[in-house]
């Protein structure tokens, strides 16, 4: 039992030694967040969930055997997701100087894999248009695969940066409340 105690106590201690060193990380990081590009990445998480669900859903047509306007359908959705989030990315980029650093982190991040989804979506596009009777096709498939995990992806990894920001922000009002300072 006294060894438990032990080991409970020195674990304690060790949290308490690592709390300042967290919470000077977060606070030495350099620039303010910026509370217009958090609202703008919590818009993008979203718009990248919806575009997830939908490209997952896409991607279940593909088992099934359903008609190539279920797919065109389905594909519009994707697009218009993609389209509002090409805004928001948008709205990101000009909002990109008042970003602190890992803010800027989460906009150079973005870009790539909702540059890729819409070009895996309007391969998607082309396909339907010109082959409405070979759904079940290896290529076709791929694409709508691709997309589903692109989708899957930028959203988990939006997630990451919102909760990033959020438990940062509970950070410093716990320390501001503490009167914990900067060391």
């Amino acid at each position: 039992m006294q060894s438990y105690k032990s080991l409970l106590g020195t674990s304690f201690a060790l949290l308490a030694l690592s709390v300042p060193a967290v919470l000077t990380a977060f606070q030495n990081e350099g620039p303010a967040d910026s509370e217009e590009v958090s609202t703008l990445l919590a818009e993008a998480r979203t718009q990248a969930y919806q575009l997830s669900v939908d490209a997952a859903t896409m991607e279940s047509y593909t088992r099934s055997n359903l008609s190539w306007e279920t797919h065109g359908a389905a594909v519009t959705q994707i697009r218009a997701h993609i389209n509002a989030a090409g805004r928001t990315m948008a709205k990101l980029e000009d909002a990109r100087k008042t970003a602190s650093s890992w803010q800027g982190t989460a906009i150079d991040r973005i870009r790539p894999l909702l540059k890729e989804i819409a070009s895996n979506t309007q391969t998607v596009i082309d396909y339907l248009n010109k082959n409405t009777k070979r759904l079940f096709v290896a290529e076709y498939k791929d694409h709508i695969e691709a997309n589903a995990d692109v989708a899957a992806q930028l959203s988990a990894m939006i997630a990451d940066f919102v909760d990033y920001g959020n438990t940062k922000e509970r950070l410093n009002r716990l320390s501001a409340k503490l009167e914990l300072g900067t060391n």
